[in-house]
């Protein structure tokens, strides 16, 4: 490494050619060694010469947080605000500058610099310049016009006799395509919204005021004295205008489209997934300063050239005058002469590198690694031309290449933060988040205190789903920079992915109230209210977005996903489709839109879309799942079409699709086993792909109606009143007509109980007592459609099964009762696999299980993390009892040491319980059995798996195997055999309340072993409820009040150990809320009133007209 001497003997040199890029480098490598707040200074003078303002500004920041007493860096900075734009905040640091000086010992020649500059910049403050850059004619500061240099560095000072050479004019031809934090062509690391330009790019938009105007060629005089002898500088304005749009922006994100236009003239607000992210692409802001570029000529694309030279300057149609538009009208017209300058090999250099960056400005990528290359054909390791070409790389999606550029440019010069830091850009936006983070992570080396890096790597962290080091990094960002929308915005969105809700919200309304034009603050806001099932207050803002754009794409999307999850699938296919419109591509919205069509029995047009879906190109693998589902969705609505015109009871799933199918359905796997082993459905007639249900089907009649109102009110008793479940209509609707429905065939049932019952009383013994003997309930089929029937289906299960026949008449089991929900259930979404478990193939063997995360990596979810601590404390309280856990191999690992079992009993986290127990593990929960006594069934299996090195996968898991089902397939016939008998005894067709207590305890300990049963794929919770609703009004019991706020009875079924714990922490809100009512045997007969499949499906999609 070269000596400190011989550094700063080269800077001195440098300086004097004026090759600032050089002297940079030279500076970074000295300021590598030790911070010298000279040194500092002396970098961000080289910057204001290259007019990289924003490092200027950087630099002065860093000087003055060292010395707050040091002058240079005030006036420096003071002048990079106003070369942006901002003369109020320039003001306002050299007003600060000042104070400093007069309150203690200062350098007088710099304190009357910050007097005279205070004192002419303030004279123009009132002067008012709407879309023209007001340009001072102030005189120039030494500061400004060489380096400060304190004797201390003799070495780098450039002495007064080479300074003070014959007066000339060196003219800087900028054609203000500076990039800066807000910049449109920036590069960026975001997952929010796409700038589309469609303007002129502006100074920042914190200052609207002082604007460029595009028509203008405006002339920035500074006039600087050295030794009596004059130099100017001129900054000629380029008449030309950078355009840009979404294209040429390089994110790295979701893909939101955003237009932001004001005046004409471009202000990016940092609106830079998704995943609604979701999918948000996101503007880093940091990154997005082309002008970044720590060594290059980077930000306002100055030409050092000679204006009288026509074949390198632009803007000179009419060079021999020069107006300068400034406050008072004879100014307006003065001429000035131009001398000549050398050429230099360095001036070419910066020349060319400035106009490859202004070709990159404008979007002319090819124009631009075209120039860059002719500058690595002269020197083949220049970072700066490296980090330029590698970022017009980067805009033309060639991350690759960008990314060998890059590693070139930090090879070359290994203290070049910015190559650091756009090499990490590129590396997210190809998903190497780790990767990625080292990168950022080491530019943050070189600034410490980058607002812009910590925002890049805040959201680079939110995307790799590290939400605590993304809090911690954006959070840091606005303490640095108060004004950042996007940092709130991604902050208050990994606030919410941690369950700090409140904090989330403030943090999103921060960056609403920071730019109320801000579309990415929107979505994120929006997406926050959606998670949390607001769904009034998530419409609200998606209504705001489009107000803002109401092209955009991805709101349409989103509020289509938010109808489809309210149940309004009419009102969602409507926004799918204009969102279709304007990105046909969009594999999301056109397969939500095809499951919309499917739901509502507009089969042809859903077929025509998941075939759609199926043949769309997908631009990311994590899409792949939804040309899955949609092979497997497509199948079964074909499977429905053919059963349309049919009776519902035809209706099967469970019988007629192939087990193989339903597997790969529930596991979301390619198809291509299936299509090879599995028959296929018809296609569909030629009068169904017209396409919609027979006019009959929606014909209303007194029955319907009497039997829809009274399903609506029903229904809705099944909401749970929790963060993350969405009130949806056609569910209501769905869950009280099959609860009307199981209360008519279940009282039927029970008429024929208690005749029989009456007729076993005439055959007592002699004592007169009854013979003692379990009843079985017995029913005639109630299959229209024979063996078709769900209820048939049943039957030709083996008795394990709990089904049994009997003199030719089939016995209405457990199973039947449930089964007659999970078909209301399976019509109602169709797109969700809701399968009986033990109607699979091999996975049933091996044991299918439902999976259910409290905590997914460091993401609470929000349905279900309420019930953590309770969890926590069960699987403390179990490895407390039987002192050991089970690992991922089903072997045992032992917790009988007392140094585990110490840390075990103070876990107060999954960290700390994984920490002591060492490895994965499972545990599985205990529930007592009443069909054998003593007996402990297994419960449900409480898991612990680390994901990376970011978070667990705590959550709770059902394993279904044939001896498990062997196991809780008795306890629910015992459970519905207790239902029926003491409902058919002496209590049959009260109606007073309090002898109906057993029937009621009854009820509750058979939806216990349902919910720890969990025999189906999914749904299991809704169908458990909808029984009890049926069943209770088939004893003549209503259900009229709600769920309790934050209550979720599966889980109450999940975390009590046994039946009888279950019915106390129920009863006590339940109870109160029935009444004794018979009004339901008024109903017209659900089986009948609806009696073809596509009655029921024109029923539930009626529900949001």
């Amino acid at each position: 490494m070269a000596s400190a001497t011989s550094q700063r003997v080269e800077l001195a040199k440098l300086c004097r050619s004026r090759d600032w890029s050089k002297a940079i480098r030279v500076l970074d490598s000295i300021l590598a060694q030790s911070s010298s707040i000279q040194d500092i200074c002396n970098r961000a003078f080289c910057y204001s010469r290259l007019e990289l303002h924003k490092h200027v500004i950087k630099d002065c920041d860093r000087a003055v947080q060292l010395d707050p007493t040091l002058l240079q860096p005030y006036i420096l900075k003071g002048h990079a605000l106003s070369a942006l734009g901002r003369k109020a905040d320039a003001i306002l640091v050299w007003e600060k500058g000042y104070e400093h000086a007069l309150s203690q010992s200062a350098d007088l020649k710099q304190l009357l610099e910050l007097e005279e500059l205070l004192t002419n910049v303030k004279e123009e403050r009132n002067v008012s310049c709407n879309n023209v850059m007001v340009i001072s004619r102030s005189s120039k500061p030494l500061s400004e016009a060489e380096p400060y240099i304190s004797d201390k560095h003799a070495e780098t000072c450039v002495s007064q006799s080479e300074r003070s050479h014959s007066s000339n004019l060196c003219s800087e031809s900028s054609n203000q395509h500076e990039i800066h934090v807000k910049s449109s062509n920036s590069f960026e690391v975001n997952s929010g919204i796409n700038d589309k330009v469609a303007g002129i790019l502006s100074v920042p938009p914190c200052e609207p005021d002082h604007l460029i105007n595009d028509k203008s060629s405006d002339i920035h005089m500074d006039h600087t004295k050295l030794n009596g002898e004059s130099r100017y500088y001129s900054k000629l304005g380029d008449t030309s205008v950078m355009i840009g749009n979404s294209g040429n922006e390089f994110d790295i994100g979701d893909g939101f489209g955003d237009k932001s236009e004001e005046n004409g003239i471009f202000e990016s607000q940092q609106n830079g997934t998704c995943d609604i992210l979701d999918k948000l692409n996101y503007d880093s802001g940091s990154c997005n300063d082309l002008s970044n570029t720590s060594e290059a000529c980077a930000t306002s694309s100055i030409i050092c050239c000679n204006l009288g030279d026509e074949s390198e300057t632009r803007g000179e149609s009419s060079n021999k005058d020069i107006h300068i538009k400034a406050r008072d009208e004879p100014k307006r017209n003065s001429k000035f002469s131009v001398t000549r300058i050398s050429k230099t090999k360095s001036i070419s250099v910066d020349f060319r590198l400035s106009r490859g960056i202004a070709q990159v400005n404008e979007g002319k990528y090819a124009q631009a690694i075209s120039i860059f290359d002719q500058i690595l054909r002269e020197d083949p390791i220049y970072p700066e031309a490296l980090i330029g070409r590698g970022t017009a790389y980067a805009f033309q999606r060639e991350l690759e290449a960008a990314i060998v550029d890059f590693t070139m440019a930090i090879k070359s010069n290994p203290s070049a933060g910015e190559a650091w830091k756009r090499r990490g850009q590129a590396r997210a936006a190809l998903g190497e988040f780790s990767e990625a983070i080292e990168d950022l992570t080491k530019a943050l080396e070189f600034e410490p205190n980058s607002a812009d890096i910590l925002h890049e790597r805040g959201i680079v962290n939110f995307k790799f789903k590290d939400f605590n080091a993304a809090v911690k990094d954006l959070s840091a960002c606005v303490k640095l920079d108060k004004n950042n929308s996007s940092a709130y915005t991604y902050s208050g969105s990994a606030l919410s992915s941690i369950g700090d809700y409140k904090r989330a919200e403030e943090a999103l309304w921060k960056s609403i109230e920071l730019d109320r034009g801000f579309v990415e603050g929107w979505v994120h806001r929006a997406q926050f209210f959606q998670d949390l099932a607001n769904s009034t207050k998530a419409l609200e803002c998606l209504q705001q977005v489009l107000q803002i754009d109401e092209r955009f794409a991805k709101a349409y999307h989103m509020r289509g996903a938010l109808f489809h999850g309210m149940g309004e699938h009419r009102k969602a296919i409507k926004e799918l489709s204009i969102g279709l419109r304007i990105e046909s591509s969009n594999i999301e919205c056109m397969y939500l839109r095809a499951s919309c069509h499917h739901a509502i029995g507009e089969y042809g047009q859903a077929v025509k879309d998941y075939d759609t879906t199926l043949e769309l190109e997908l631009d990311s693998m994590d899409k792949f799942p939804l040309q899955c589902l949609a092979f497997y969705q497509k199948e079964i609505a074909l499977y429905t079409a053919s059963r349309i015109n049919s009776e519902f009871c035809w209706f099967d799933i469970d019988r007629d699709i192939n087990p193989l199918f339903k597997e790969y359905w529930c596991k979301r796997l390619h198809p291509n086993n299936v299509c090879e082993k599995v028959y296929r459905q018809p296609p569909l007639r030629e009068s169904q792909k017209k396409g919609n249900l027979r006019k009959l089907d929606f014909t209303m009649t007194k029955q319907k109606s009497a039997l829809l109102l009274a399903a609506d009110s029903i229904g809705k008793k099944i909401q749970y009143d929790c963060p993350g479940f969405l009130h949806n209509r056609r569910q209501h609707r769905m869950a009280g007509l099959a609860a009307i429905e199981i209360a008519q065939k279940v009282s039927k049932a029970w008429r024929s109980l208690q005749a029989e019952r009456k007729n076993a009383n005439k055959s007592t013994s002699k004592y007169g007592k009854r013979t003692r003997r379990k009843e079985r309930l017995s029913i005639a089929s109630q299959n229209r459609g024979g063996a078709c029937c769900s209820t048939s289906s049943s039957l030709e299960t083996s008795t394990s099964y709990g089904i049994t026949e009997s003199s030719g008449r089939s016995m209405m089991s457990w199973q039947d009762v449930f089964s007659l929900a999970v078909r209301w259930r399976q019509i109602s979404e169709p797109c969700d696999p809701v399968v009986w478990v033990n109607k699979l193939s091999e996975e049933f063997n091996s044991g299918f299980g439902s999976h259910t995360p409290l905590i997914l990596g460091q993401a609470k979810v929000v349905r279900y993390f309420p019930n953590y601590e309770r969890i926590l404390d069960i699987a403390k309280t179990i490895m407390k009892d039987k002192r050991y856990v089970h690992n991922k191999a089903d072997g045992i690992i032992d917790l009988s040491k007392d140094e585990k079992w110490e840390d075990i009993m103070h876990a107060k986290t999954c960290s700390d319980l994984y920490k002591a127990v060492g490895e994965d593990f499972w545990l599985a929960t205990c529930c007592s059995s009443t069909a054998f006594e003593g007996k402990q069934l297994e419960g449900t299996r409480i898991t612990l798996v680390k994901m990376r090195e970011c978070g667990f996968d705590f959550a709770i898991r059902t394993p279904c195997t044939p001896s498990r089902w062997d196991d809780y397939d008795a306890e629910m016939a015992m459970a519905w055999d207790a239902v029926c008998n003491a409902y058919c005894g002496e209590t049959y067709g009260s109606t007073d309340f309090s002898m109906l207590e057993d029937v009621r305890d009854a009820i509750l300990k058979m939806t216990y072993y349902w919910y720890n049963f969990m025999p189906l794929s999914r749904g299991s919770a809704v169908v458990g409820f909808i029984v009890l609703l049926g069943l209770l009004l088939a004893a003549n019991m209503e259900f009229t009040g709600n769920i309790p706020q934050g209550i979720q009875v599966d889980w109450e079924a999940l975390l009590n150990l046994d039946p009888d714990s279950f019915v106390d922490s129920v009863k006590s809100w339940l109870y109160p809320s029935l009444k004794v009512s018979t009004s339901w045997k008024d109903y017209p007969d659900v089986s009948t009133t609806f009696y073809t499949t596509g009655s029921v499906v024109a029923a539930l999609s009626t529900s949001d007209n």
